[in-house]
């Protein structure tokens, strides 16, 4: 009998071993983990992915930073502007996925984009209505860069002297941000309807969508889970002058595919910016409990085309090109001198930090990342950061440039951030645990057989023990003689 139970245990321990050694070799059930996590990541109607990815649990908030120019009267004679930086101005983002249609058998969706925006006053530090900025005039930007050198000088000289348009002016936050009716505009809006008499950086943004976008759904490749194939009907952009740099590549930066790995490159592309962008790894973190993978755009993307030669298509115009951190998008904004860098400039070419006092990049404060769970693709946490700057020169038809420095002036920066909710957390928590449970069976059958194992040791040696520790008088003869 004991001989029986010996030959058990042993046996039970050697195949439990063999077993889980087998399992972790081979990945079985990582890979079934994996296989089901691939077959999941589909936009389907009436799946929860599908209703989560319609409208957005996370709340997003915007938060604006304003520079205010403290010296305006000697930065038009020639001295470097001295800004300081008012906000945060935060705003809740509401965004949904609308007028959806699935596709081409169900592997491409259709949709708008909405995005409305709610004003924070707990989250921000005071009235946007009652806080004013002095700032650039846009609206008088544009149009003496529209009209100098040609035979509409003259007109626009005496419309900014009739209404007392200077180079900067002072708004409230929320008309800088929403609008406002311009006296310039509107007296060019009687000569040319075209030109709307409101302006605004966000104007035409809240409530409104940006085009309509087409995204494969995953059905075909999981890696393809909601990958921009069309934005406004069109497979490529054409503001630039390489097909490199008219790309449209990768999602649009809310949702990615499953099974993330470190060496990736993470593709996204946004409107906002007239552009795609990618995202390298750069360190592992943990997010409300949650394991995630930071990405963030690496400096290569921001480099001049000397650096980086892929970036020579966004010189605009051609062979236009900048220095390190700064993007021209005034073709992408109705030929508005408006041109983007991450916030303080940073990553940017030192002579732009230098040319405004008051700048003070930090990549704590000014870096643009996304923390994503590298099973799920869930979007854990996220700042998307830009700053909105305005090219201003002396313009020798208009008295209102001065003697004004070349340069790029700041006029705000955007802190977009989402952080997961507590009730995504929660499931998000709970799938994980299922997977990491499951993944985890080769590891308690190894340590069961190494503890029958054990035990089966304990059996064989103890006989032996018992034969060692016997005491004296047991192991003395049964006769003695004296």
């Amino acid at each position: 009998m004991r001989k029986l139970c010996l030959g058990t245990v042993g046996v039970l321990s050697m195949t439990l071993l063999i077993a889980s050694v087998a399992l972790l070799v081979a990945r079985v059930l990582q890979k079934a983990v994996e296989l089901q996590v691939r077959q999941e990541t589909v936009l389907k109607n009436g799946t929860e992915l599908f209703e989560m990815w319609e409208e957005p649990p996370p709340p997003v908030y915007m938060q604006f930073y304003f520079f205010n120019l403290t010296n305006p009267l000697e930065v038009v004679q020639g001295e470097p502007p001295i800004v300081r930086e008012v906000g945060p101005y935060t705003y809740r983002e509401h965004r949904l996925h609308v007028d959806i249609h699935f596709l081409d058998n169900g592997t491409k969706v259709s949709s708008l984009n909405p995005k409305s925006y709610f004003f924070e006053p707990e989250m921000s530090v005071g009235d946007p209505e009652a806080h004013l900025i002095r700032t650039i005039n846009m609206p008088a930007l544009v149009a003496m860069n529209m009209a100098t050198a040609t035979p509409m000088r003259f007109p626009a000289e005496i419309l900014l002297i009739l209404y007392d348009e200077n180079l900067f002016t002072t708004r409230s936050v929320h008309e800088l941000l929403w609008g406002y009716t311009d006296k310039l505009l509107s007296a060019l809006h009687k000569f040319r309807p075209s030109i709307d008499p409101d302006f605004g950086y966000l104007k035409k943004m809240n409530g409104s969508d940006d085009g309509e976008y087409i995204v494969l759904s995953g059905e075909k490749n999981y890696l393809d889970f909601t990958r921009i194939v069309k934005w406004r009907g069109k497979d490529s952009l054409d503001w630039w002058t390489s097909p490199t740099c008219n790309m449209i590549n990768g999602t649009n930066g809310d949702t990615f595919h499953p099974l993330i790995d470190t060496g990736e490159t993470l593709y996204v592309f946004s409107s906002d910016f007239c552009r795609s962008m990618h995202l390298t790894f750069q360190k592992y973190v943990t997010v409300e409990g949650i394991s995630a993978y930071r990405f963030s755009p690496p400096e290569m993307l921001f480099a001049n085309s000397s650096v980086n030669p892929d970036n020579a298509g966004f010189c605009v115009p051609a062979g236009n090109c900048l220095g390190a951190g700064v993007l021209n998008i005034s073709a992408c904004n109705q030929g508005a001198p408006i041109f983007l860098s991450p916030p303080h400039f940073y990553l940017s070419d030192d002579k732009y930090v230098q040319d405004i006092d008051g700048m003070h990049p930090n990549k704590e404060e000014h870096e643009t990342y996304l923390d994503i769970n590298p099973l799920t693709g869930v979007l854990v946490r996220a700042a998307r950061r830009m700053q909105i700057n305005a090219y201003v020169e002396k313009l020798p038809d208009f008295i209102q440039t001065g003697n004004i420095k070349t340069m790029f002036f700041p006029v705000f920066y955007i802190n977009e951030s989402v952080v997961l909710d507590k009730a995504s957390v929660a499931k998000l928590k709970t799938v994980l645990l299922e997977t990491a449970v499951m993944t985890s069976v080769p590891y308690i059958i190894l340590a069961l057989g190494v503890i029958f194992g054990a035990l089966f040791v304990a059996l064989v040696c103890k006989p032996l023990r018992a034969r060692e520790e016997a005491s004296e008088d047991e192991r003395a003869p049964l006769i003695r003689t004296s």
